[in-house]
């Protein structure tokens, strides 16, 4: 096989760029790791070494194949060690004026047609890229982490790369065991755009008191087959990653109101309460693992409230038949009733909780029983029976049939009338 690249040079050796010079010496090519933390080099030259040992002795690698790897990863002990590399990669802080200034002291160690890429997770790389001599020979080469784990690798293209660049990027990430998916020069690109609406999100919900993140977390993995939760997430990333990521694309998007930061994550960062790595997160962690708490257990509901349906609703008579449909109990007069006034509230209207689509759609955590929670000391559920095919309000799909694990918090149905009184968690 004839490797894209050769000779190798990754820039940073924190978790990211570690992990990325692993899977290159893996694919084949001669890779220099530099930090200008020299403790940092061999601390990461450990770790990788010592991933490689555990394999081996696991029986995934042989002797031979270990140090073979092994030979290719060296220590660069200055800048000035990278000038024979063909491609840079570089994984350091997350800050545009530091980013500038090292690509600009590459540009003129290196060979004119080396390859220089960043690992950044939302800044521009047209705007990296800006100052540069070659620009053409410059994108953005976004892993996720952990990097050997994670198979997905973001080839983005600056406003002036070259095309051919970007070809040589796309056949070493497969080269490296990875994939790669062409993303444009977006704030985010494609997978820390997508997870405005994951991260975020789970943030509003916490803040406004509809769910605690660990229950956010347990839905999301029961229900919707997530590996993790947005919570336990944050965690591994770290806030002192996740934070910054957040606050740059809402600003790179004009502070768009959908992407705005949570004053959660700005204030733990602030507190050090970063994740995971300091051991202490939205989860506490002993000896790694997260400490979680036991999942509080469904009341034993014996009466149901009814439902209460405006006769001014829009499109009532479809609502009042998916009422129907569920079992509920429904009431239509001029005027909810006192069994329904008191705990039933009109939740576009009153409900901080509640979000809405343009099909009016209850915004809350997914749950197994399907169904809707009545606030203490009441503890009712509604309806009083499970519905599997009902339509999901986050994720607009059906709902899974795990009915095993009962979740307390949940909202699954399509509300098709601003009329329509339900719940206010």
């Amino acid at each position: 096989m004839t490797l894209a690249f050769n000779q190798v040079a990754v820039i940073g050796a924190g978790a990211m760029g570690r992990g990325i010079a692993q899977i290159a010496a893996q694919a084949g090519s001669q890779v220099w790791l530099y930090d200008t933390q020299s403790e940092a080099i061999q601390k990461a030259k450990d770790a990788v070494f010592q991933v490689w040992d555990t394999l081996a002795s696991k029986g995934r690698l042989d002797a031979e194949t270990v140090n073979s790897y092994k030979s290719r990863l060296h220590s660069a002990n200055t800048i000035n060690d990278l000038k024979s590399c063909e491609l840079v990669v570089e994984a350091i802080v997350e800050r545009l004026d530091i980013k500038k200034s090292l690509f600009a002291d590459l540009e003129n160690l290196l060979p004119e047609a080396a390859v220089l890429v960043t690992n950044t997770s939302s800044l521009s790389v047209t705007a990296i890229a800006a100052a540069l001599k070659r620009p053409a020979n410059f994108a953005g080469y976004h892993f996720f982490s952990p990097v050997p784990l994670m198979k997905v690798v973001e080839v983005i293209a600056g406003l002036k790369t070259d095309a051919t660049v970007c070809e040589r990027l796309t056949t070493f990430a497969k080269q490296m065991g990875h994939t790669p998916v062409q993303a444009n020069d977006t704030p985010g690109f494609i997978v820390n755009h997508a997870g405005r609406g994951y991260g975020t999100e789970a943030l509003r919900i916490v803040s406004e008191g509809v769910a605690d993140f660990a229950t956010i977390d347990r839905i999301l993995k029961d229900q919707v087959g997530f590996k993790l939760g947005p919570f336990e997430l944050f965690d591994l990333t770290a806030l002192d990653v996740s934070h910054p990521v957040m606050e740059s694309i809402y600003n790179q998007y004009y502070q768009e109101p959908r992407y705005r930061p949570s004053f959660i994550t700005a204030q733990r960062l602030a507190g050090g309460v970063v994740g995971k790595k300091a051991g202490e997160g939205f989860y506490t962690y002993v000896e790694g693992k997260p400490v979680v708490a036991a999942e509080p257990p469904v009341p034993d509901v014996k009466e149901f409230p009814p439902v209460w349906v405006s006769p001014r609703a829009s499109r009532r008579l479809e609502l009042l038949q998916l009422l129907k449909d569920l079992g509920a109990t429904i009431e239509s007069g001029a005027s909810p009733s006192p069994q329904a006034s008191p705990s039933w509230r009109h939740w576009a209207l009153t409900s901080p909780q509640w979000r809405w689509s343009s099909d009016w759609i209850l915004r809350a955590p997914l749950a197994s029983t399907c169904c809707l929670r009545m606030p203490p000391p009441n503890d009712a559920f509604w309806p009083p029976t499970p519905l599997p095919a009902a339509t999901c309000a986050m994720q607009r799909m059906p709902c899974l049939p795990k009915m095993a694990k009962p979740s307390v918090w949940s909202a699954t149905v399509v509300v098709s009338s601003h009329s329509a009184w339900l719940p206010t968690l």
